[in-house]
């Protein structure tokens, strides 16, 4: 990926002045639970140069502010993510991202403090490596979600010029020259979900409009009526399929057998909780940091087409669920997986291109278009011409939303490849691998 800037907050948007009494009992009870010949450890842990207990208590405190948001839908209605209409919009996907550059950041800030104050012992810069590694696995994420986003983004163009040819003029009506571009868009659009759905998911099933514009392209706008000006607009959009050529996906990023479903599960493997006097160093914000990456990246290639996605979906590449009792950010945490897994899950989703909920809307809008244009005769009359406009309407408003978010995901998305990138080479610097 090129470089670029990502323009947005750098603020935490929750801060807490003191730490959450769970993750201080939690610590407490490790203490307890730990056995006497390594009760010196855990002391020495303590008193090591550069671990500071209340620099990672708040740290975990913030981690648990931006999951509980992103539960909660922001506040916008303050109720749970179950009933919030903005679950998995690209509003909320950006807010995610966020979330993980802001805690990435105050991650980093701990392990530059660290550093700075002593040389980290080797088992915590092994612990410090071992979530960089992690990371670098979610660079192929970024990439393919890239792709995925700039696929949506062709989606709008095509669907945008459906629409913009039937809601021009306002009044009037929609004649036969407005019918034929706005079927030869939708006709190419049918053309790339098919095209998309057979690359992005092919383990999992394709499409549910893909398929439903498949059989109309050759059921309906395909088919010779008795107007001989439709009988020249079948003749042309029989030939779609080669002339939508131009509009065809761009190659992957990723190489042709990658599979979204096995790079998750690489990122989760081995992702476990620390236990005893490791939660009193390091280990623990690096395995915070590993379990708010993987929720990233599976929101990522649940929302928007991917290699294998239809893997992805089914939830068999979750790392073991942190203790509740231990981190404050583990039940807003388990509560977001269980969300997006349901949401795989259900009926009218299963089979779409992308989880992602303006990919859903630009579908269900894109299925009552074309509906609405196959039961109209030309021209275009009363009652069915307010159907037809109504529809492409809906469409409009939805590819401006698409217009409107999708190049600050994809700028946002980039960023997290870059930063990824320039940790794993401070990462590279460290004391005890230049030692190596």
């Amino acid at each position: 990926m090129p470089v670029t800037d990502f323009q947005g907050s750098t603020t935490p948007s929750h801060t807490h002045s003191s730490p959450f009494s769970s993750f201080g009992r939690s610590l407490l009870s490790l203490r307890r639970d730990t056995p006497a010949s390594s009760a010196a450890a855990a002391a020495a842990a303590m008193s090591t140069p550069g671990v500071e207990p209340e620099m990672m208590e708040e740290f975990h405190s913030h981690v648990a502010a931006h999951l509980a948001d992103l539960k909660t839908g922001g506040g916008g209605g303050g109720g749970d993510v179950e009933e919030d209409e903005e679950f998995m919009s690209i509003a909320w996907i950006r807010r995610l991202l966020e979330a993980f550059l802001l805690c990435h950041g105050e991650f980093r800030v701990l392990v530059a403090e660290a550093r700075r104050r002593g040389a980290l012992p080797a088992p915590a810069e092994k612990q410090v490596a071992e979530f960089w590694e992690r990371a670098v696995k979610a660079l192929d994420v970024c990439n393919a979600a890239r792709d995925g986003v700039d696929q949506a983004r062709r989606w709008e163009r095509l669907a945008g010029i459906a629409a913009s040819v039937l809601l021009a003029p306002p009044e009037g009506e929609i004649h036969e020259g407005q019918l034929r571009r706005a079927r030869k868009a939708l006709s190419d659009l049918s053309a790339l979900l098919v095209d998309d759905a057979a690359a992005a998911a092919a383990a999992g099933g394709g499409g549910a409009v893909a398929s439903f514009l498949a059989s109309h392209r050759n059921r309906s706008f395909g088919r010779a009526r008795a107007s001989p000006s439709r009988a020249s607009s079948s003749s042309s959009l029989s030939s779609s399929s080669s002339s939508s050529s131009h509009f065809r996906s761009l190659s992957w990023s990723v190489s042709r057998n990658w599979s979204a479903a096995r790079q998750l599960q690489a990122i989760g493997a081995g992702l476990a909780a620390p236990r005893g006097n490791e939660a009193l160093g390091l280990a623990a914000p690096a395995y915070a940091m590993g379990c708010l990456l993987h929720l990233a990246a599976w929101a990522l290639v649940a929302a928007v087409p991917c290699p294998d996605r239809g893997g992805a979906l089914q939830a068999n590449h979750l790392p073991a669920a942190p203790p509740r009792v231990a981190f404050p950010w583990a039940p807003p945490l388990l509560a977001l997986q269980e969300r997006l897994a349901e949401e795989g899950k259900r009926k009218d989703r299963r089979n779409s291109c992308g989880l992602l909920r303006e990919i859903h809307a630009l579908e269900k809008c894109v299925q009552r278009l074309v509906e609405a244009i196959d039961a109209a005769p030309v021209p275009l009359t009363g009652e069915r011409e307010s159907e037809v406009r109504e529809a492409a309407a809906e469409l409009a408003a939805v590819c401006a939303a698409m217009k409107d978010g999708l190049e600050p995901l994809e700028r946002q998305v980039r960023e997290v490849f870059h930063r990824i990138v320039r940790s794993r080479m401070e990462g590279l610097d460290s004391p005890m691998l230049n030692a190596d």
